[in-house]
């Protein structure tokens, strides 16, 4: 198992600067060249990661300025994918939820282009040495789990197991292959189904697929492990479960423990960044499942409130979940990422610093100066 940069890490995206924001909704009117806004998304980059730096951290992402989403920017570009752009959907309480994008496998998947070299190769030659360039993508498990059976086309895969599990482990394999070429020692991949099937409403609904909601995470074990099977070697392969984080809402809750088993002792991953910053993530026994050499990132801070946690407080949870996994094979983060869409949480930009500050200080204080 190949091991984290450091105890403290984050899980990727970051608020984007206004002049980001304009240019982008500039190329959307046409006023400005596809190539015209990769400049000025060069110029952010490049600015997000001395902020990282500066910070302290030692992974350091583009803050996926080059998105809109995290997912569909990614699984759009995968041959026989199409997917829908999500809706907002106005609650009975006055809140926002954002309704997830259907994605639809129309044909064989496959993988058609390198979808993240020439961007991993611009954040590559922007981070200091000493520094590990991460890029984040979408788990596969996304491909089966929004649309189930009824998401997939029957003429391409008239039978899902083995070959649309192979062909989109396939597929990712050879992204993972070109990124490794290119340098890529650290790949994330950003898992929210394992994260919905702890909550009963996402549950049902998988049961309304005709999916059984017991069986998926050991389904998805299977599946995420044909993907690792392919990673080159010398990467680390870690996955971030995320229980949505659209402008600072959720969409799932629900304690782990109904994937625990399948996604601790089952997949072969290096690292799981386990989002932890509030009563619906539940308590830390989940964690009895980590085995040995792997290594699990505590998300004890929040992204998608301002307020400061306090150091204290941090370091009482850690001692908690300490009691169900050996502390050496513990780290510390945010939650999410700060935008993991296009808009951004509901968030300063100083509280974005003062909370990847908080975590590496309180990292550095538990676990010493690595």
């Amino acid at each position: 198992m190949t091991q984290l940069p450091a105890r403290y890490d984050h899980v990727g995206s970051f608020l984007r600067p206004k002049y980001l924001l304009e240019a982008r909704e500039q190329k959307a009117r046409g006023d400005i060249a596809p190539e015209q806004l990769r400049a000025v998304e060069d110029k952010a980059i490049t600015e997000i990661v001395k902020f990282q730096e500066d910070v302290g951290l030692k992974s350091i992402t583009d803050g996926e300025f080059r998105r809109t989403y995290f997912h569909i920017d990614f699984l759009d570009q995968l041959g026989g994918v199409k997917t829908d752009i999500p809706v907002t959907i106005q609650k009975p309480d006055g809140t926002q939820e954002l309704a997830p994008p259907v994605m639809r496998v129309v044909d064989k998947v496959r993988h058609v282009k390198n979808i993240q070299l020439a961007d991993f190769q611009y954040l590559k030659s922007q981070v200091s040495p000493g520094k590990t360039p991460k890029v984040c993508i979408p788990s596969p498990t996304m491909l089966h789990f929004r649309g189930g059976r009824a998401g997939i086309s029957r003429e391409a895969y008239p039978e899902l197991d083995p070959a649309f599990y192979d062909d989109v482990a396939n597929a990712y394999g050879d992204e993972l292959r070109s990124l490794a070429a290119a340098g890529a020692t650290y790949v994330q991949m950003d898992d929210t189904n394992l994260a919905y099937l702890c909550d009963e409403k996402m549950r049902e609904a998988a049961r309304a697929r005709g999916d059984d909601p017991n069986e998926l995470p050991h389904r998805y074990a299977a599946f995420i492990n044909k993907v690792v099977a392919q990673k080159p070697a010398g990467m680390l392969l870690a996955m971030h479960l995320c229980r949505g984080n659209f402008k600072s809402t959720h969409a799932a809750a629900g304690n782990y423990e109904p994937v625990a088993e399948a996604l601790l002792r089952e997949m072969n991953l290096d690292a799981y960044f386990m989002e932890y910053d509030d009563e619906r993530s539940g308590d830390f026994k989940p964690l009895r499942y980590l085995p040995k050499g792997k290594t699990v990132v505590l998300g004890l801070v929040t992204t998608k409130f301002g307020q400061l946690e306090d150091k204290d407080d941090l370091k009482r949870r850690i001692e908690q979940a300490a009691k169900y996994a050996p502390l050496e094979q513990l780290a510390l983060s945010p939650q999410c990422g700060f935008s993991s869409t296009v808009h951004g949480n509901d968030i300063a930009v100083e509280a974005q610093r003062a909370k990847l500050r908080l975590v590496v200080e309180t990292a550095q204080e538990v676990w010493g100066t690595t």
